[in-house]
């Protein structure tokens, strides 16, 4: 199996590229934003079905094992894997399972409420260990204070990661005094 290729990207197509390695292309498919020309080294997956393999790349062994998680999840295939690596960043996804934030996981486009509930379960308590660590401090604030952004006419996916850095900055808190600090670093933006 290949396990790490380093090459330059010579194509970007819709959800892959094409990473040329000693003059070799291969065809990886990744959820990582990637510059044409750009040397990079990815962590790679390899899928095997009956009638295909394909390579799936990541520019981190978190993001690898993230990826293989989710793949345990029953109807999460490699394909719903990476669409949700692709919209949801690697450690606002691993707190969104973590924190039980199906909303969060629910935005990517193809997965609804009931596989972003079916991914908590199934994933939560392996988000404890391991690579998967996050502490008990972003439980209790974070949802609470995503649920007031919200209330307030903000969406989700414009505001996690500023409120997961705010809850972990600020682990002793309150959401009463989350909010004003957080309407605060958004109209610094």
């Amino acid at each position: 199996m290949i396990g790490k290729l380093q090459g330059v990207i010579d194509y970007i197509g819709d959800g892959y590229v094409i990473l040329m390695v000693n003059g070799v292309g291969y065809k990886v498919y990744t959820p990582e934003i990637l510059s044409p020309k750009a040397n990079v080294a990815l962590w790679i997956e390899t899928v095997v079905r009956e009638d295909s393999i394909r390579l799936f790349g990541f520019s981190s062994i978190a993001g690898q094992n993230l990826f293989n998680q989710l793949t345990t999840v029953s109807g999460v295939g490699p394909k719903v894997a990476l669409a949700i690596m692709s919209t949801i960043k690697t450690d606002i996804l691993m707190t969104a399972i973590a924190t039980g934030d199906a909303k969060t996981i629910a935005t990517t486009p193809g997965v609804g409420k009931k596989v972003a509930e079916k991914i908590i379960v199934e994933l939560k308590n392996k988000m404890g260990g391991g690579n998967f660590d996050f502490g008990n401090e972003m439980g209790g604030a974070l949802p609470d204070l995503l649920s007031a952004l919200e209330s307030l006419g903000y969406r989700r996916m414009d505001i996690v990661d500023m409120a997961q850095k705010l809850v972990s900055q600020n682990p002793d808190l309150n959401v009463s005094k989350l909010v004003p600090m957080a309407l605060k670093e958004i109209s610094n933006k």
